[in-house]
Parts: C-alpha cells; structure tokens; sequence
C-alpha cells in the first residue's frame, strides 16, 4: 500500500460535544483510522465503550503521543490546553486539527502556526461555518450588496445542567465574545476583505458563578477601512434570553440578506450546538425602487432545508484536514483569515476590560 493510500492513524483529545462529533467523523471517513481516545476519566466513560468499542483510551497526551505515535491528533479540549497540546503534537510529529480558537492569546497562535510551518504539518483549525454550505452562500449573496456593509450577529445562549458547567468552565479561560466571536468575525471579514482598524466592546457579569475578572455576556463593534461596521453580540447562562438568540444578517447598498432560523421558541433551544449553525431559508432584500418609490422586486426565500447536520458537518471538516494531510490544499490563507478573526476578538476583550476603543 502506497503512503498515500494508507489512512491516517488520528488520536482524539477531549471528548465532549465537538470532540464526540469529530470521532464519530474519523470513523466515518475511508482515509482516517481512529487508533486513540484521550480525554479526563477516559476509563469511567462508559458512553465511550458504546460509542468507540475497542478504541484505546489515554488520560494524557504525552502518553498517548509515546504509545500510539499517531499520523494526526485532533484537539478538542478547553481552549487553555489548544496550544500546549498543538505544539506537542506538532513537535511528536503529527498534523494537527485544532477546535477554535486557535490559543487563549494572540502570540500562542502565531507559535502554533509557525511551528505548524517549520515541521511542514497540516493545522487545520475548527471554523466549521467555512464548510457549511448554507453560510457559504451567505457570504457571497453579502459581497452582492454594495459597499459598506452592515453586518449583525449574535450567539446567546440560555444553558443550564450541563450546558452551564461546560460555560462555567469555558469561561475559565475564554470569554463568550471570544470563543464564538472567531466565527462570526471571519465571516464578516469574509464579506468584506476590508482591513479593520477599530474595535469597541462592553461586558457584564451576570452571575457570582464565574471569576470576577471574567464576563458572560460581552457585544463588540467592529470598523472596517471600507466603512463597513459589525456588531457581534454572546451571552451564556440560565439567565439569558431565548428571544435574543438569533440574528443573522448583512445590509448594503442594494439591500440585505438574512439567515432564517428553522424553528423558534420552545422547539429551538440555544443551548443546542446543532441550533447554532441551523437554518431553513436565506431571505435577500433587494433595495430598488420604481419611479412610484415601490420596491421593484418581491423578496427571495432560497429554502436551505437539505442543509448538513452538526456531524455532517463535522464530518466535511475532517475531509477537509484529510486533503490538507495529503497536500491537497494550501491552508496559508486559512491561517492568516484565523489570525486575523483571533486578533478582532481579542482587541473586544480587551475594549471590554479597558473601556477604551483599540485601534488595529
């Protein structure tokens, strides 16, 4: 069997709900052969034995790493752990699919993609809306409309049980406007390809259950050189609002586009990742008038009820990463769009903390 014809041997770390998702896409996929399992309690978790019989389990990296010399490693734990753990793998010799973001400071990101470079590994990091096909056609539907743009975001999310300690423990590390921000900052820098020079932020802490330095609701604002403007707002916890979930949506010139949510109140939960990236139409807006001041063309709704599942879409990442390993793709665009999405979000942070605008 050639080298390129051989799987690649992957190793998983950190099995929650994305983690989960990406195993179940390696053993999907005819290039990648699932060899490993490494994840806190890993002997206890008993879903795993249903889900991954005979997979072997680690409780550590650098002992997964010694034992099973994998081809890849894919990275799925607390954003606190992504660069140490990328770096290792990278230095262990394995590719590397990260979960965004990408590291908990700008500087650990430029470390990972410049080691990534320096080994000749593939990184491939999570940013799961670039294969979605319902948020691809958002994107080119959006450089339709004229310049500026107005771009409106928001992720809120009402959790609890489970939901919530997973936020609490985010939150350890990475605020809400940072952790989910990457995504809709790069499709906003997507849109436009205009450089950002401003971003302002406020936060607020609305429980005593997280560190009284850190904040569980956070919306940025971002200027681009083009005129363009964003907003991006998240929230976590049980004291969120469910009516503030979704709002999707660019307005130019010639009109605007949204996402429209499938379902909405009590059948929607915002706590439900597969919420997060679910739609059933684009509605495009077109803004000419007749000579009488009526709008000369009706609204579209271009249904996307075929669209990708969470694990579907998963599973077209790691097809992705497995051409990325074969040297299918260059991924230098990838690492700058990453870069750039990392360093918007990080200036909201520290607009939050300071009070002040940070010029870019």
């Amino acid at each position: 069997m050639s080298e390129r014809a051989k799987p690649a041997r992957v190793l998983v770390v950190g099995l929650g709900t994305m983690g989960m998702s990406h195993a179940r896409a390696y053993q999907a996929i005819d290039g990648f052969e699932l060899v490993g399992l490494c994840t806190r309690n890993a002997v206890k978790r008993a879903d795993l034995d249903q889900a991954f019989p005979g997979v072997p389990r680690f409780e550590t990296l650098t002992e997964a790493l010694r034992d099973l010399k994998p081809d890849a490693v894919s990275i799925c734990a607390y954003t606190e752990h992504h660069a140490p753990m990328a770096l290792e793998a990278l230095d262990a010799g394995a590719h590397v699919f990260c979960e965004k973001p990408l590291a908990e400071t700008l500087e650990a990101a430029e470390r990972v993609i410049a080691a990534a470079r320096t080994v000749r590994k593939a990184l491939l990091i999570g940013y799961i809306l670039r294969v979605h096909p319902s948020w691809t056609r958002f994107v080119e539907i959006g450089r339709t409309l004229g310049k500026p743009l107005v771009m409106r975001m928001n992720l809120n999310q009402q959790s609890s049980g489970s939901f919530w300690a997973v936020h609490k423990n985010l939150m350890r590390s990475t605020s809400p406007i940072v952790d989910c921000g990457v995504h809709y900052v790069d499709v906003m820098c997507q849109v436009t390809r205009a450089r950002p020079v401003a971003v302002h932020a406020v936060g607020a802490r609305l429980t005593d259950e997280i560190a009284p330095s850190m904040y569980n609701y956070g919306h940025l604002h971002i200027v681009f050189d083009d005129g363009s403007v964003g907003w991006y707002e998240a929230g976590w916890g049980p004291m969120m609002s469910e009516t503030a979930f979704f709002v999707k949506d660019m307005i130019g010139p010639k009109g605007c586009v949204s996402i429209v949510a499938s379902e909405t109140g009590e059948a929607m939960k915002s706590q439900d990742h597969n919420a997060h990236a679910r739609t059933s139409a684009l509605r495009i807006h077109h803004s000419a008038l007749d000579a009488n001041g009526v709008f000369v063309r009706p609204d579209v709704m271009e249904s996307t009820a075929d669209e990708p599942g969470h694990d579907e879409l998963c599973g077209r990442e790691q097809e992705l990463f497995l051409k990325a390993i074969r040297g299918e793709v260059d991924l230098a665009d990838h690492h700058t769009d990453a870069l750039n999405s990392l360093r918007i979000v990080f200036a909201a942070d520290e607009s939050v903390r300071t009070g002040e605008v940070v010029r870019l």
